[in-house]
């Protein structure tokens, strides 16, 4: 049997930061032959991907993960190199295992026991695994899902692995995600000498009224849109000027991003950026990028097989969340299948020294298990 403590410890010693995979899809593709599954490779434009699937009758359930990790940051804040997997008082140090080589883990774990003990279980098992959820998101997910969808393949249900629990496993079972749109804004100005502000246009000036308006807009109209956070805009990032203390800069970049609830659209939003900023008679250009759109999965059987068994292993009732950033479950979610997200505690991931609880990850491949038992041994 797998030993979920090597098999995590081989993932993360594997320096795959997006859009590189280093070997873990090969890891795990080598496991999941032996297991029974067909194992077909889909790379797009050095995005490594692949679709492991193990029998042919319905209901098809669908593991979704990525083996890609964010950079390490300064490898001197580190308490042990992040691609050298280490163990202190019972965490997992590295850099991906709680996002999201643990879940990884525990899923080929989970798998191996089910079929161990079900080999002739109904319906079919997948895997969905890309190397580029991290990064641009363009040649991963999305691309095999197209393929899948040409060809007719039908999801049923879908477990997404993402790092969804905030303080301890089992708090936080995710059916949704909020929408993303991210926006490149220039406002145009005219350099002068600062002494001499009547013969130059400060944008930054000129921009000042538009901003306080966008900050104080409600983009949902006062629309609750059920199990929804509002929809938000957050600007990361403002540049102008030339450096030099005595000039006017003739423009400035803004870029700024939507987080946004199924209440609005990405249509609407940018329409109403660009509606205050003719208000205000500026001059502008402005890019648009639609990251993803909003979903809510309904509420069905793997909903209620997740909460039972989360509920009975670990004795809490998850909250139902649609919180945190976007996920690949967003390309899933147009083929009409039932989706969850579940993994181990968020609250190193990203960061400095990021660990994932060894007794989690354990108790996690318990409950994917025990998942798939409900649904394939009714």
């Amino acid at each position: 049997m797998l030993s979920l403590i090597e098999l995590i410890q081989q993932l993360v010693a594997r320096p795959s930061v997006t859009p590189e995979d280093e070997g873990c899809q090969t890891v795990l593709c080598q496991h999941l032959k032996r297991l029974g599954f067909a194992i077909e490779h889909l790379p797009f434009a050095g995005v490594n991907n692949f679709w492991a699937k193990r029998g042919k009758k319905s209901p098809l359930f669908v593991f979704v993960g990525h083996t890609d990790v964010v950079p390490t940051g300064p490898l001197n804040k580190w308490d042990s190199p992040p691609f050298v997997p280490t163990i202190r008082n019972g965490q997992l140090f590295g850099r991906g295992s709680a996002d999201m080589k643990g879940s990884l883990a525990a899923m080929l774990v989970a798998c191996e026991k089910f079929i161990d003990e079900y080999p002739n279980h109904s319906g079919s098992i997948a895997w969905l695994i890309t190397s580029d959820e991290e990064g641009p998101s363009v040649n991963g997910t999305v691309k095999v899902v197209e393929v899948l969808k040409n060809r007719h393949e039908k999801i049923d249900y879908c477990l997404v692995g993402e790092p969804t629990c905030e303080e301890k496993l089992g708090d936080t079972l995710k059916v949704g995600r909020r929408g993303s749109l991210s926006a490149h804004l220039i406002i145009k100005g005219k350099q002068g000498h600062i002494a001499y502000p009547q013969l130059a246009e400060n944008p930054i000036h000129r921009f000042n009224p538009s901003l306080s308006e966008l900050l104080s807009t409600n983009w949902d109209e006062g629309v609750a849109y059920p199990n929804f956070q509002q929809t938000s805009l957050q600007i990361y990032n403002i540049h102008g000027g030339t450096g030099a203390g005595n000039v006017i800069p003739d423009n400035i970049e803004v870029k700024f991003n939507f987080r946004y609830s199924p209440a609005t659209t990405a249509k609407k939003l940018e329409d109403t950026v660009e509606n205050i900023l003719k208000k205000h008679h500026l001059k502008y250009q402005i890019t648009w990028q639609r990251g993803g759109l909003p979903f809510l999965s309904s509420s069905g059987q793997l909903r209620f097989a997740c909460l039972d068994v989360i509920e009975q292993l670990t004795g809490i009732t998850p909250i139902i969340s649609t919180t945190g950033g976007t996920s690949d479950a967003r390309f899933i979610a147009p083929l009409g299948a039932e989706i969850v997200e579940f993994g181990p505690c968020n609250r190193t991931i990203h960061q400095i020294n990021e660990y994932v609880s060894i007794d989690d990850l354990e108790q996690l491949a318990l409950i994917y298990k025990e998942i798939l038992k409900k649904i394939l041994c009714v």
